[in-house]
């Protein structure tokens, strides 16, 4: 059956020894750091004589111990090492801080008391287990962003994470099925993304398969035999490519490479089947090779290797090397029909970048965890990933080593909870107002005092990460004025209900206000002319008349528009044109866009931005009032609920010579998320030489909805543009809007 293992906390076999203990992790390490482990190791084992884990039921010292193998095999200094032994000591000492600065030094005693603040914060905000997958998945995101914003120093969580990946091997030995789906969904929700973040990428599969292994079982076993029933074959299979590889490479006389079977892990197996609806033996990536080479020159003459020796499947090739994903992952990536006619996948990369693959810049973020992250929070975790390639920083000094680790670029946002545990973000110098306004609009209009951490503060106190907040409120009443005035608002969503609810306060004013200038419009009007108020507002989008009198009155709704709808509703005498259209009766060319008119000359013409009218498409002319005639596509929605109320105003159009106009057309895109896809969209219509005016992108449940506004000079020119988008890997669909 197929296991997860780890290779230096599997040696370990005999954790009451520290001598068998400290020989599997003495290399690299100086003997003052050997001598600090051992005291660590001696201290640890008495500490924890005869305890258990609460959760699981687990012998605390042997967890400590096996958490400790986990660090050290990241190639983690000493004094990480020994806070990890000594992690679980706030359980078992009141004075652990005290004890541990004065036997271990600070940096170990603020590493442990770090560990044991986080292990709290996180069992604060545990999660019912009966909410829905959508609100688990985003407090799940904003506790994770928590978690790495609350601590001085990223190795605290680094710990956790440890001490967790060996609960998570344990658990199959607690009895309790519903503590071991409670733990197991936690762990896939927070800590396995979090150790994908770091960079940490042996933890984050470790988790990922025994979080699977128990919300899943029947999955996970079905493809673990299955992996199982062809082991022996499948092994032999690669071995059999590598050796050809080998031999390949030494011919073309590249003598320094790594040539080896990439390993294979449950949940990744089952997520791509589930994902590309594949069957187990339609995946490609069930036998897969890894070439390393010195030279990024080289990468590219493997690659011309491999496919001259096998045929390479088509739409299977991505070179992650000239165009690197947004995380700076680098690689090549290539599928090949092999040996027996089956597919082979093989990645190709230099050593550095296979370290940086490894160990924390590559961690497909975006990719394999479907978020959809703001771009300044990716960025600062792009930068902890790069200070996460620990085997480059052993040898410096460990105070170098902690402050290269403290996250003041999370700065900027703070994250408190609930008092049922639910995690919100804030911005930097929030307040309990702010606070408040986050949960609800009406807590926020309602708030007079607060507690923090059950004790009483002012309203105007500056909350900090981790603190769990109580708001206090009265019956009635709404925020003041002052609130504003006196700077105690931070965030932009509270400030905007403020501002709403005082400027509702003095709605009678302003509609007042505004009811006088509307009806000062109106009066300009001949007499027989009495427009529809209702209609008028609702032209303006707005459901009543006094909200359309509240928005005038406020300075928030122009004049002008006020006119142009007013205008809509006058009626034009059949075979008339209005006032302001200056036209004359014949056929001519409009020579701005090219538009010919039926009967009409010098008219102003615009194109209808509704429905993007581009050649050859057919078009229909509207008269409107003021801004001449609007040319639609015929089959526009808007033209036809307009023509129905005054058909009168229809007018034949059609397109004249149209040498070197553009028009602006849209175009949506349906595609499976992914990182990348904006980009790979972009350079399909980069290299069509077309203008994109304008994007927008919508992303949910791993779909994502794209709308380009494009400059093309005839709607022949799309049909090409839409084959080419529909050929970019993830497009599920391209069409004109």
């Amino acid at each position: 059956m197929v296991s997860v293992t780890r290779p230096l906390a599997d040696s370990l076999a005999d954790a009451a020894d520290p001598n068998a203990w400290l020989a599997g992790v003495k290399s690299g390490l100086s003997p003052d750091e050997l001598v600090v482990l051992e005291r660590a190791f001696r201290a640890a084992r008495e500490l924890y004589a005869g305890k258990i884990i609460p959760l699981t039921g687990e012998d605390a010292f042997g967890h400590a111990v096996s958490s400790a193998a986990i660090i050290a095999d990241l190639n983690l200094p000493a004094s990480t090492i020994a806070a990890t032994l000594l992690a679980g000591a706030p359980q078992y000492r009141d004075d652990c801080l005290p004890w541990l600065t004065r036997e271990f030094g600070k940096e170990i005693a603020d590493l442990v008391d770090g560990v044991g603040r986080l292990s709290r914060i996180a069992e604060l905000g545990r999660r019912d287990e009966h909410v829905s997958p959508e609100a688990r998945s985003q407090q799940a995101e904003v506790m994770r962003k928590m978690l790495l914003a609350m601590v001085a120093d990223i190795r605290i969580v680094l710990i956790k994470l440890a001490w967790r990946t060996q609960t998570m091997h344990w658990l199959s030995k607690v009895a309790d099925e519903r503590s071991r789906r409670l733990i197991a969904q936690e762990t896939y929700d927070i800590f396995a993304p979090l150790a994908n973040r770091l960079g940490v990428w042996q933890i984050k599969w470790e988790l990922e398969d025994l979080a699977f292994r128990h919300l899943e079982p029947d999955n996970y076993k079905k493809i673990a035999r299955l992996l199982d029933e062809r082991r022996v074959e499948r092994i032999q299979y690669i071995e059999d490519v590598l050796s050809t590889l080998r031999q390949e490479l030494q011919k073309a006389g590249i003598t320094h490479s790594d040539v080896a079977g990439r390993p294979k892990h449950i949940y990744s197996i089952w997520k791509k089947m589930r994902k590309k609806h594949l069957d187990f033996s339609e995946l490609y990536d069930i036998r897969a090779v890894r070439v390393l080479v010195d030279r990024t020159v080289d990468c590219y003459t493997v690659l011309g290797l491999i496919h001259s020796i096998w045929q390479p499947i088509p739409g299977e090739f991505d070179d992650y090397i000239s165009h690197p994903k947004a995380n700076d992952y680098k690689s090549l990536h290539t599928a090949v029909i092999g040996p027996q006619d089956k597919v082979v996948e093989v990645q190709i990369r230099t050593f550095d970048m296979h370290e940086h693959a490894e160990f924390g810049v590559a961690a497909h973020w975006r990719y394999k965890e479907g978020g959809q992250g703001d771009a300044q929070y990716e960025a600062k975790i792009a930068w902890l990933r790069q200070l996460l390639d620990w085997r480059e920083e052993v040898g410096e000094k460990e105070e170098g080593l902690a402050n290269a680790f403290q996250t003041a670029l999370f700065s900027d946002t703070i994250y408190v909870m609930t008092p049922q545990g639910r995690v919100l973000s804030l911005p930097a110098g929030a307040t309990p107002i702010d606070f408040a306004y986050a949960v609800h609009s009406d807590l926020g209009h309602r708030c007079r005092g607060a507690k923090i951490d059950g004790q009483i503060v002012p309203l105007s106190t500056p909350l900090e990460n981790g603190q769990r907040i109580e708001i206090m409120t009265v019956k009635e009443g709404g925020p003041s004025i002052n609130w504003l005035h006196d700077g105690w608002v931070k965030s932009s969503k509270a400030i905007g209900k403020i501002r709403q609810y005082i400027r509702q306060q003095n709605a009678h004013v302003a509609i007042d206000a505004g009811r006088t200038l509307f009806e000062k419009e109106l009066s300009k009007l001949p007499p027989a002319v009495n427009p529809n108020i209702e209609a008028v507002a609702d032209r303006l989008n707005f459901a009543h008349p006094e909200e359309m009198y509240a928005a005038l009155g406020h300075g928030e709704l122009s004049m002008r528009a006020v006119q142009n709808a007013i205008n809509a509703f006058v009626p034009v005498t059949p075979g008339e044109m209005a006032p302001e259209d200056l036209v004359h009766k014949s056929r001519a060319e409009h020579d701005a866009g090219g538009i010919l008119i039926e009967g009409v000359d010098n008219l102003m013409t615009v194109l209808a931005k509704c429905c993007k009218p581009a050649p050859p498409d057919p078009v229909v002319g509207f008269v409107t009032r003021g801004r001449g005639v609007s040319i639609h596509r015929a089959n526009c929605v808007t033209l036809k609920r307009l023509s129905a109320s005054v058909p009168e105003r229809l007018i034949a159009a059609d397109w004249g010579r149209q040498e070197g106009s553009v028009f602006a057309i849209d175009l949506e895109v349906m595609a499976m998320d992914r990182s990348g896809l904006l980009r790979d969209i972009s350079d399909v219509l980069s290299r069509e030489k077309l203008n994109v005016t304008a994007v927008n992108t919508l992303s949910r449940d791993h779909h994502a909805r794209m709308r380009f506004t494009l400059e093309v000079r005839q709607v022949a020119d799309l049909q090409r543009v839409l084959a080419r988008v529909q050929d970019v890997p993830g497009v599920l669909e391209a069409r004109r809007v």
